[in-house]
């Protein structure tokens, strides 16, 4: 019987550029969703903090179905009676496109303290220009 491989020490974390123009909005997530739990690497162990950091630039310009942009609704809850809000797809596209892929990808994470940690390891930016130059960011294919 095999023994199961577990990484001893920290793994070094790379920084990876992923562009979202003209991707589908659920293929899109599941890669970022990949990258951020390490899943790409050989080495992989669950249940260790192991994945990159994911830059994706573009999210203004992801691709979704028309019937998705009027049946899709975004609801956020202030705690008070009364106090919820919707937002259609649509609506959040045009305001805040980031919002849409890091909440694709929340949902794929694991909802616990390792993907709150993962979560914010994810970097998204509407237009194409991105502050993380200087980390150097591998492009993904």
């Amino acid at each position: 019987m095999d023994k199961t491989f577990v990484i001893k020490g920290k793994p070094e974390s790379k920084w990876i550029l992923v562009d979202a123009r003209e991707e589908g909005l659920g293929r899109l997530a599941t890669q970022i969703a990949a990258y951020l739990l390490g899943k790409h690497k050989a080495t992989y162990t669950p249940g260790v903090d192991m994945g990159d950091f994911v830059v994706v630039v573009n999210a203004g310009q992801i691709k979704v179905n028309s019937q998705q942009m009027e049946e899709k609704y975004y609801h956020h809850h202030s705690g008070y009676p009364g106090g919820l809000k919707s937002v259609s797809l649509r609506e959040q596209l045009q305001r805040h496109p980031d919002r849409v892929i890091r909440a694709a990808v929340w949902g794929m994470l694991p909802h616990n303290t390792i993907g709150r940690k993962l979560i914010k390891r994810l970097k998204v930016y509407a237009g194409s220009d991105h502050p993380h130059q200087s980390q150097n960011p591998q492009s993904v294919a």
